[in-house]
């Protein structure tokens, strides 16, 4: 079963992604799940959720991982029992982890579709983007900019924090694959790096927490 791209972030953080083709039969084997989880799996009525579900703790067995090492906040936050952090994504046939010793993380595959166009004034100032040459660069970088603020609010994790008054992405070109952001609540301001890659219509975005940030 294939892991489809991993990536070395730094010598202490790690992305690993799936791309989902196996039958739910084959996911299933050798993965043991906690009641929690198990009780999730058996309330999804979707089969593709349920495969999604299963390759995400093959990629937890890459890290060196089992479901019983992984146990969820209040929020709805992941966490590992051995302090390091993790942040979990999925997205129609791909999935996705990252994982630091050292660093808050985040990460976002979303499929890239027109859509955002039509919902984009309520996650970021539009006009910031209204100088790229086409529809299709436009609705690339906004699945971009959507992907790194959805990465933010994983680490940050609190209610009321706005996609469109709180978090900051400073502008940056496809050449770049990476930029910065920032998170401004409650007179308190946070500083993170972002770094993002498209393959196969779908953009993938992980964001580290800076250190003092």
């Amino acid at each position: 079963m294939p892991v489809y791209k991993t990536i070395t972030v730094s010598p202490t953080t790690s992305v690993y992604i799936w791309k989902v083709t196996e039958p739910e039969i084959e996911l299933a084997k050798d993965v043991e799940l906690t009641e929690h989880c198990q009780n999730r799996m058996d309330g999804m009525k979707s089969e593709a959720h349920r495969r999604a579900f299963l390759s995400i703790r093959h990629l937890m067995a890459e890290a060196g991982y089992v479901d019983h090492d992984l146990y969820y906040d209040d929020f709805g936050k992941p966490h590992l029992k051995d302090g390091k952090y993790i942040s979990i994504t999925h997205s129609h046939n791909f999935t996705g982890i990252i994982i630091s010793e050292t660093d808050e993380v985040g990460i976002d595959i979303e499929m890239q579709r027109d859509k955002i166009l039509r919902i984009a004034h309520k996650f970021t100032p539009i006009q910031e983007y209204k100088t790229l040459a086409n529809t299709e660069a436009l609705m690339r970088k906004l699945t971009i900019v959507w992907g790194a603020k959805e990465s933010l609010y994983k680490i940050y994790a609190q209610r009321g924090l706005s996609f469109l008054r709180h978090i900051n992405v400073i502008d940056f070109s496809f050449e770049d694959t990476r930029t910065v952001a920032e998170i401004m609540y409650q007179g308190k301001k946070s500083h993170y790096e972002v770094q993002f890659m498209e393959f196969e219509g779908f953009t993938c975005v992980y964001a580290l927490k800076m250190m003092g940030g």
